[in-house]
This record gives C-alpha cells, structure tokens and sequence, in this order.
C-alpha cells in the first residue's frame, strides 16, 4: 500500500530515468528521487511513523503486562496451565524493565509465575531457569528460591535443599516460613537423610545449544581451498587437492541473519532454533524472542544483564549457603561477555523492522555492522544483478533503499549519511542479498492424520525443511551453482557448513545447489527459475548433458508395447534436444554404465547419433520415434489428478472402503498407463493413496504404495538425496504401525485362547 502510494507521487520523467539507470548513472539517480521525496509530506510523515519511537507499537507497557499477568493468574487457578503459560509470556514481552509491583519487581515476579506453571506442567529444568532470570533480577527474591526449590526437588536434584533453606532465611511471613518448612521435612523424610550432598548448581543457558557447533567444528579439515575464475560462471571455488566424500570442507559464521517473518513467534531470532517453553524476550522491545538470555545478550550485543536489585544478601547466612547464593547468580552470568555491538541493538522501539520485509532489516545490519567497522557504510565485494532487473523493480529498490537508509539515519545520525553515493551503495546491497543471501534451515517433522471421521487413528511420520532464517556468508557465497552439486550445506544454530557428498578431484569445481535440483524441477523450470532470481543461464552438468532425471521427470508413456522410450511436450523436448549427448565417442565425461543403459533406453534416438537428434520431435517417443496423441494423454492425466483431489471429499461422504480403493486402484492404473513408469507424478500420486490408505488402517496397502513411490523416486535422486530419506522415514513409520498392530492381535489372539480353555475347565 505505501510503495504504491509513493510510487504513485513521482512524476514520470523521474520513472523514466530510474528504468533507464545503471551502475554508472544510479547515484545521481538516487540524488533525484531523494531529493523528491524530501519535498514529498507523505514521505516525511512514514519516515516519522517508522523511524520514531514514540510512535513504536513494540515498545513496553506495564499496563498491559499488568492485565496478561491477571489473565495468567486466573488461567493459573483454573488449572489452565496451557493458556496461562501463554499469558504470562505475553506479559515478560511488554513488562518494562524496573518496574515496582507492591514490593516487588515486575519482570521478576513474572519469571516466578511462569516458573509455578511450567512446574505444574512437568517441565522442571525449564522452570529452574526462569527461576534463575528471577534471581539475577533480585537476589532476596524468597518465592524465586522456593520455586526452584520445587522444581530441583521433582528432578531429584540435591541442590532442592539448599534453595528451600535459602528461602527459609529470605522468607519474612510466617505462614511462607511454615510452608517452607513443611516442604524442607517432607524431602529429608522422603530420602532418609539430614542433607543433600554438594552438587553443581550451575546451569548455563548456552547448554540448551548443545555441544553440537564445537564437536562438529573439530572435525573441519584441513583442505585447501582456492577462489578461481571461470569463463562460464565466474569466480567460484577448487580444492588444491583431492576431497574425499564427506568431508568438512568449510565453517562459517554469517555476516548478518534475519529470522523470517512467518518464524517469528516460534523460533529464536538470534540462534534460529524452536523456541523453548520459557521464551526469553527482548529487554528492550516486544518484538524480539530468544530461546535463551544467552542468545538475548549475543543479539544485543553489550556486556548486559538484568538490573540487578538486592545485590548484596543482608540475611544471617551460613558460609555454604552464600556460596549456595552466590554460585546460583553466577551461573546466570557465565559466558555472556559479549564485545561487539549486536545487530537487533539499533531495531529495538522503533516501527521499521516490524512493519518492512525482513530482508530490509537483514540490510539494515549490514550497513550497521560495515558502519561499526569501517566508520561508514562500505559495499560488499558481492555480485549484483541491477542490470538485469526489470524497470519496474529498480523503481522498488530505489524507494525502498531511502526509506532503509532514511530510518537508520534516525538512530546513528551523521554516522549514516543519506545521499545519492550511499543510497546507490544500497541498492545494491539489496541485490547482492537476493542474489547471495542463503535460507538457514531447519528440519521439522510432522504427521499426516486421516479425515475427522475415521475410525483408524494410524498417521505417517513425515520430514521437511523449512526455511526459518535468512543469511549473508561472505565466503560461503563464492561457491557456485550445480544442479547436481557435490558438495552440502547445512546449519547448526547460525553456523554454515558446507561437507563433500562425493569424492572431489583436485581443481574441480566445488559446487553447491542455490535451489532446484535434478529430479526435483525438469530443466527448462530449473534454468528459468536460475536466471529470474540470479540472472545467469546455468551450464552444469545436468543442465547441458543429458541424464535420466531430467527425460523421465515429466515425461508419458510410449504407446508400444514393451517400449520404455519416453514422450516430451514441446518445451522438455526443445531443452533435451539441445543438451550435449555424453555418449558419443569422444566425449570427456565418464558416465557409469548403469545410467548409460538408463539414457539409452528412453531416448535412444538421441543417443545413437548427433544426425538422428533432427528427426527427434514433441510427441514422438524418443526410443523407436513413434507418434503418440499427447493432448490425449494430458486430458487423461488431468481427470485423475482431479479424482485425487477430491479423494478427501468421497472419504468424508461416509462411501464404504471397498468402493474407494477399488476407484483408487482404477485411477492410479489409469495414470500409471499414461505417464512414464518413472515420471514424478506417478510418485505422488502412490505417496497421496498411501498416506490416506494408513489412515484408514489399511497399514499393508499403504506399505505396498509407499514402496512404489520410493521405487520411482530413486530413479529421480541419488541414492543418499535428503527426499529419499524422508520416503524412508514415511515407510519406517507405517512398518512400525504394522508391526504394532501384528503384536497387538497376537496378544488378543492369545488372551483369547486363555480365557476360553479357562472357561472350558469350569
């Protein structure tokens, strides 16, 4: 709404310039349009409405925090342990800092509170850690100790003893000591011992990280690695000796990262992993969360910790319960020195990164941070595709670069100069990101449940990715595209790591996937999606030689009998025809045997001989040359996928099983007799019925399909391809089922068979 109002301000001549610009003539391009839209009110007044935090809607309120923690007590009393967990989180959002509540700290109290439900609701080390943010608020804060008290004590951790007694001593009414004391009896009766032994209280919150970044760091080689140019994709990097599969080729920690919008409330924004129970929010603003304070330090960036209240303990504690003390608030501090500014720092209470895109604020801390660096705002040394862009899109770019510049002017002043040099120098860090940013990633599982009125309650377990972050890798950038890549990327926490997935000779090319694959897209989506977002035609492999992927991906059925030749529509077909045939004598690549028979055999007419390759036309198979009715089989094709579609539909309608899976079998025979044996539609088409057939109970049938499509796919993939191996966890999960329900009937079978020779005896 607000691009296309400013958009729709400036007058046509302006236009005109900015779709003709260049990289020569954008700054004094950007000179123009600033200049107008200084002049412009509407502009001034979104300048003023994002950049000014006194216009912020993430900023705190204690009055609000005030009413989510009266809801979380209410929820609380009710037993309703699940909203009330969700209460007093919206209420640590907006809780200000400092804030006094009769007597006691505002965001203290409400660690506490969440701590008693996440104590009801079984999660006792998550409890234990809201109690420790309570604690580094306020030392003497004795309901802080008895909760972690409790929760210590349902963990059968010895340091339950030590935290009741520091209670007990903090405690200043005398029903709370009573209570405290009742509970200190109760865990000395109930392990028949005076004390508890010592024990290590420490629990720092970097633990909930894990081990995994350093472990899998140690195992980085020690490989050479050049950046080299190319003729045909430029700069991109060789290894200076032979990589064997698997290796850990590279690390790295992004230049800047940005959560994505749709993430936001479930993951962490600086680590990029599922948030916890006990979120911990930003301290500043109510936009932010963290799965850890450890991760809101790091995100902020300075050396911070809560404003610690009742520093100095002035109670009669004996030496080993200040120790207890004092142990417990450093725990809470340990590994938190953090020395560079963070990059949500300059974001916090202010509209713009809530309200824009995330990839303006994944902008926005790139000139921050080349700001802290060099003292102003440096370009990248990355690629950029400006040139290539649509008149239309340099527009956008234009406006959107002063409006990001503009903000950020706001918060650094002259540190951030806004002129036409600077804003071009935006423009195109907006193009080096969408051409060299990376999605971080993040495996999720999920179950595919059956319709609401089926009897059967078996699912399929099922394994995606899911884009959760974006990121800018200065090296990992330098690695160019293959559609069939031999080398991985993957991400623990905000960490790139790239690993061999086949053996490498020295001074070949290290390259990764930016996206589609072989076996995923067919070639002609491949290179038209490749040169829409990264402007360039791609010339690997895959894409200029022929393989079987790419033949049989959307291909039909040669109508002969006994023929396995495949038929192409007319824009597959042009792209496989111009495609280099591997083959022929003389080539340099060494293809296995194996696929040599494969090509072969569904396109034997562009095998044999570049003359042949001519007479080789859309609608003619491509192994014996002859004609099929194409349209035909589209039209049979599209009837089934239609029947699919509305298979829920004839599930819901209460239709007896037999009628469905005998229509189920006739369309999949019907679409199986028009499309390749090995055409990817015929895959999801046996995954949908198996998925629906477990649902339904029918565990055998849905193994026997699901097999079926894992066969297809294999065809499609290698044999390691992260697709094959979610198949495999579909499959796994029905077998199990099956398995279970085996047991379970030769249990009943057998209870049976008891109770009957028992009645017979009587």
């Amino acid at each position: 709404m607000l691009m296309e109002k400013l958009k729709s301000s400036i007058p046509q001549t302006l236009i005109l310039s900015i779709s003709q610009s260049n990289l020569q003539t954008l700054p004094n391009t950007c000179y123009s349009l600033h200049h107008f839209f200084n002049q412009l009110p509407l502009f001034q007044q979104t300048i003023e409405d994002y950049a000014h935090t006194n216009t912020s809607l993430c900023l705190k309120d204690e009055e609000s925090a005030l009413e989510f923690k009266l809801k979380g007590n209410n929820c609380f009393c009710d037993g309703d342990y699940s909203n009330a967990l969700r209460f007093y989180t919206q209420a640590l959002r907006v809780a200000p800092r400092d804030v006094d509540v009769m007597g006691k700290d505002l965001v203290a109290t409400l660690y506490v509170n969440r701590a008693a439900v996440l104590q009801k609701m079984g999660l006792f080390l998550e409890s234990v850690r809201d109690c420790d943010r309570a604690l580094a608020i306020s030392r003497s804060y004795s309901k802080a100790w008895y909760r972690r008290g409790k929760a210590n004590t349902s963990m059968g951790n010895y340091n339950a003893v030590c935290d009741l007694k520091v209670s007990l001593c903090m405690e200043r009414s005398l029903n709370g000591k009573r209570q405290i004391e009742d509970e200190l009896k109760l865990i000395l009766a109930q392990n028949n011992k005076k004390d508890f032994p010592p024990d290590d209280i420490k629990r720092k919150e970097s633990d909930i990280h894990g081990n995994t970044r350093s472990s899998v760091s140690d195992q980085l080689q020690d490989i050479q690695l050049q950046c080299v140019e190319t003729e045909t994709k430029g700069r991109g990097m060789v290894s200076l000796t032979d990589v064997p599969q698997s290796t850990l080729l590279h690390a790295e920690e992004p230049y800047a990262a940005i959560i994505q919008k749709n993430y936001r409330e479930s993951h962490c924004h600086y680590c990029f992993n599922e948030l916890p129970a006990d979120i911990v929010p930003c301290s500043s603003c109510s936009m932010a969360l963290y799965c850890s304070q450890l991760c809101q330090i790091h995100a902020r960036g300075q050396n911070q910790q809560f404003h610690t209240k009742n520093h100095d303990i002035c109670f009669d504690l004996s030496s080993d319960l200040e120790n207890h003390v004092s142990n417990v608030t450093k725990a809470s501090d340990d590994g938190v020195n953090i020395n560079q500014d963070g990059e949500h720092k300059h974001e916090c209470g202010v509209n713009w990164p809530t309200a824009l895109p995330a990839v303006f604020v994944l902008a926005g801390r790139v000139i921050i941070k080349s700001v802290k660096q060099n003292g102003r705002f440096v370009s990248l040394e990355l690629f950029n595709n400006y040139i290539h862009l649509h008149p239309e899109a340099k527009l956008e770019l234009l406006i959107s670069s002063i409006v990001l510049m503009k903000c950020l002017h706001h918060c650094y002043g002259s540190d951030v100069s806004v002129n036409g040099e600077t804003i071009s120098q935006c423009v195109l860090l907006f193009c080096q990101i969408h051409v060299n940013s990376m999605a971080i990633v993040r495996m999720r599982s999920a179950d595919f449940v059956g319709p609401p009125n089926s009897t059967a309650n078996h699912t399929t377990s099922t394994v995606e990715q899911v884009r959760v972050g974006k990121a800018i890798y200065l090296a990992g950038s330098l690695y160019n595209h293959s559609c069939k890549p031999n080398i991985h990327t993957y991400f623990v926490s905000r960490t790139l790591y790239i690993r061999a997935i086949d053996f490498v000779a020295a001074g070949h090319p290290l390259e990764l996937s930016y996206g589609p694959q072989v076996g995923e897209w067919s070639c002609d989506k491949r290179q038209s999606s490749l040169k829409d977002q990264y402007a360039f035609v791609c010339s690997c492999t895959a894409c200029s030689q022929l393989n079987l992927p790419d033949l049989v991906i959307n291909s039909y059925q040669c109508s002969k009998k006994k023929c396995s030749g495949v038929v192409l529509d007319r824009f597959v077909a042009n792209y496989e025809q111009q495609k280099v045939n591997p083959f022929l004598s003389g080539s340099p690549l060494q293809v296995d045997r194996v696929e040599y028979d494969e090509v072969k055999k569904v396109a034997r007419l562009l095998c044999e001989d570049t003359g042949s390759t001519h007479g080789v036309k859309p609608k003619f198979c491509f192994s014996c040359g002859a004609y099929i009715d194409l349209d035909a089989l589209i039209a049979v094709v599209k009837r089934v996928e239609i029947f699919l579609e509305r298979l829920d539909d004839f599930l819901d309608s209460g239709e007896c099983f037999d009628t469905i899976y005998t229509d189920n079998l006739r369309h999949l025979d019907l679409l199986k007799s028009t499309l390749h044996p090995y055409n990817k539609k015929a895959a999801e088409a046996e995954d949908y019925i198996a998925q629906l057939f477990c649902s339904l109970g029918e565990l055998q049938r849905s193994r026997d399909h699901c097999e079926a499509s894992i066969k297809i796919l294999e065809k499609l993939y290698r044999d390691e391809h992260i697709v094959i191996g979610n198949e495999l966890v579909k499959l796994a999960s029905i077998q199990l089922s099956l398995v279970k329900n085996t047991l379970l009937k030769k249990v009943e079978n057998e209870s049976t068979g008891y109770f009957r020779s028992i009645m017979g005896h009587m």
